[in-house]
């Protein structure tokens, strides 16, 4: 209910400012609640707080984002997110509708997904190079923005298409997760969309390699609590595991 309701309020900042009270009266639920998922969305970069209520963030309120090369990110851990990519594949199942996050341990997933009979729902044009010559395969491409330099696609457009899509299971990306248990971003720009990606699946199961705990990334997309199943390599920080297991999270090591 929460991410429905952050949902909700980011939708309604799109045609400007909200106050708190027109909040409380749009969704039903009290001042107290919706003050604190303002402060979580303003935690999360995804909106400006402002006397009694939240407004849309300007472009001077986003800060300068400098991508690394997906072909970079890809060589990192590169072993490990192998091994991830090929446990997560034991989870799909022949006729499966699936969707597949941004991110270079998705796309090593893509890869293991070849000749499956399945339906892959993806914003990832990684995802979409690897599966496109496979006609075993139906390959639902999210619209978007082009994020170049990450082979994605982002943005409003790609924000509506999830909100129109349904699938089995989510297969989630992540830079990072704290020790608090959030799982982390660094690019503001698809923290809607992996949002949005949570919501869309009937289970969440998060790709993440040891590097990850606790990884990087300054926003935060959930935690612990909207993430079924939780994929690491065996020797991933303990203690994190531990979090995940006590917030009700499957762990599978690769």
């Amino acid at each position: 209910m929460r991410y429905a309701r952050h949902r909700a309020i980011t939708d309604e900042l799109r045609d400007g400012a909200v106050s708190v009270q027109d909040l409380v009266a749009r969704l039903g639920v009290s001042a107290a609640t919706i003050r604190r998922d303002l402060a979580e969305l303003s935690d999360a970069g995804l909106v400006r707080r402002v006397h009694g209520g939240a407004a849309p963030l300007t472009v001077a309120d986003v800060p300068a984002e400098v991508d690394r090369p997906y072909e970079e990110v890809a060589d990192d851990a590169a072993a490990d997110k192998q091994a991830i990519a090929r446990r997560a594949a034991e989870l799909v199942r022949d006729g499966d509708t699936i969707l597949l996050d941004i991110g270079t341990t998705t796309g090593a997933l893509a890869h293991e997904l070849k000749g499956r009979s399945i339906t892959v729902i993806t914003p990832s044009l990684a995802v979409l190079d690897a599966l496109r010559g496979d006609p075993a395969v139906d390959i639902v491409l999210l619209g978007g923005a082009l994020r170049r330099s990450y082979h994605s696609l982002v943005g409003p457009l790609t924000e509506e298409a999830l909100r129109r899509v349904r699938a089995s299971t989510v297969f989630l990306g992540t830079s990072g997760v704290d020790a608090q248990g959030w799982v982390l971003d660094t690019t503001s720009v698809e923290v809607p969309t992996k949002r949005l990606l949570l919501e869309a699946g009937g289970q969440v199961v998060m790709l993440a390699d040891r590097t990850k705990f606790p990884g990087q990334g300054s926003i935060r997309v959930c935690d612990f609590g909207a993430v079924s199943t939780l994929i690491t390599n065996a020797d991933a920080q303990h203690p994190t595991l531990v979090l995940a297991r006590a917030h009700g999270t499957d762990v599978l090591l690769a």
